[in-house]
């Protein structure tokens, strides 16, 4: 069993332990399993990564544990080392801001179920933020209180204490769990907060935590997921944030606390200009199909039209020729869109030639195609103009 200083000390970033075995792992892989007497690494965990830093020279990538021995995986060889003593430094700044993000999980999740008696039923710590399932729903309105109680508590710097209760101490404590635990279960208590069942390390107070930041919130299997960052890692965030808010301020001479205005003002004039094009396009769609004579043949045309241009001016010249009108406009990417169509021939039912002739896929109703293709222009023309029959 590998002596585990994490839970003796969470702030214990240095420490010298023995190398009992390193071994090599397979070439899939790749590196070296590296078991010390003790170690301060935690390994991955009640929704907390495993830490990383170092074991002597060898980095350290990942940390796992089985049936009570706790695997070190290191880039080098430590085979040398085996029966000797190592410096063992943990990467600190991670587990600083891993443990104020769990810790303030916890009161997070123990607020919720205090005051409205839902269950934290999905956790995740990701690279960004971390989410959190409740099997209940919350408002906005209602998980703004609960931000507020939770940084009220970090303020108060109420102790965050871990223990491992016996078994008849714990069937007499009420304490939120994933899982059915009847031995070894360590809990972690805030007092007048959260009792709750983790083997991850925490700090020892709750002001260690720093501000806790709720960002997001969107329903999930019938209750709410909710986004949330705490400590350094909320001050990253808000920095960033800040940074947008001040580029948008700039670009729309509008100062920070007036940007939504503005935003809101920037984006009616747009869909202004946007009705008028759309009325312009199809006023031009009207002149360039009444540039067409009545023909027995089809007509292919190239136009930077957007989709309901296109489809328009389709409609408008199927009525000047007995065989098939085709529109072929670029999309931003390589070759054609098109959109077909016809009133005396089945398109759906040649689409498929059509489409091998021009190197392109698509497909729609009898009177009406619509696809890609890669063919140039040349080719395109050629073949609608002469070759199709």
């Amino acid at each position: 069993m590998t002596e585990k200083l994490y839970y003796e000390d969470s702030h214990l970033f240095s420490f010298r332990a023995t190398v009992l075995s390193c071994e090599r792992l397979t070439d899939a892989e790749d590196g070296f399993a590296v078991v010390l007497d003790k170690t301060a690494f935690f390994p991955e965990g009640g929704g907390q990564m495993a830490d990383t830093g170092s074991i002597g020279s060898a980095e350290v990538t990942d940390v796992r544990e089985k049936d009570g021995i706790i695997t070190h995986f290191v880039k080098e060889d430590l085979s040398e080392f085996v029966g000797s003593e190592l410096p063992c430094v943990l990467n600190a700044e991670q587990r600083l801001r891993r443990m104020q993000n769990h810790s303030g999980e916890h009161i997070v999740s123990g607020i919720v179920h205090r005051d409205y008696g839902f269950d934290n039923v999905g956790f995740h710590m990701g690279t960004d933020c971390m989410t959190i399932d409740f099997d209940g729903e919350l408002t906005w309105e209602q998980l703004t209180e609960v931000e507020q109680k939770a940084n009220e508590t970090v303020r108060t710097n109420v102790p965050i204490v871990t223990y491992f209760p016996d078994i008849n101490e714990l069937k007499n404590i009420q304490y939120r769990s994933k899982l059915d635990l009847t031995e070894n279960v360590r809990l972690v208590e805030i007092k007048g907060i959260d009792v709750c069942a983790c083997c991850a390390p925490h700090v020892s107070y709750t002001g260690e935590i720093g501000i806790i930041k709720i960002l997001n919130c969107e329903r999930h299997r019938g209750g709410v997921r909710i986004e949330l960052v705490c400590g350094m890692d909320a001050l990253d965030d808000f920095r960033l944030r800040q940074k947008s808010v001040t580029q948008i301020s700039n670009m729309m001479s509008a100062k920070r606390n007036e940007i939504a205005g503005a935003v809101e003002k920037l984006l009616a004039e747009r869909d202004q200009l946007r009705f008028r094009y759309s009325e312009l396009e199809m006023k031009l769609v009207s002149v360039m199909a009444e540039q067409y004579e009545d023909t027995d043949g089809n007509i292919a045309i190239f136009a930077e039209l957007s989709d309901d241009a296109c489809r328009e001016l389709v409609n408008k010249l199927v009525k000047k020729c007995t065989g098939i009108a085709a529109v072929f406009f670029t999309s931003g990417g390589s070759g054609f869109r098109y959109i077909m169509g016809s009133r005396t021939r089945d398109l759906r039912a040649e689409s498929k030639a059509i489409n091998a002739s021009i190197c392109g896929k698509g497909g729609g109703k009898p009177e009406m195609i619509m696809g890609s293709c890669q063919a140039d222009r040349a080719a395109i023309e050629n073949f609608f103009l002469g070759g199709l029959k």
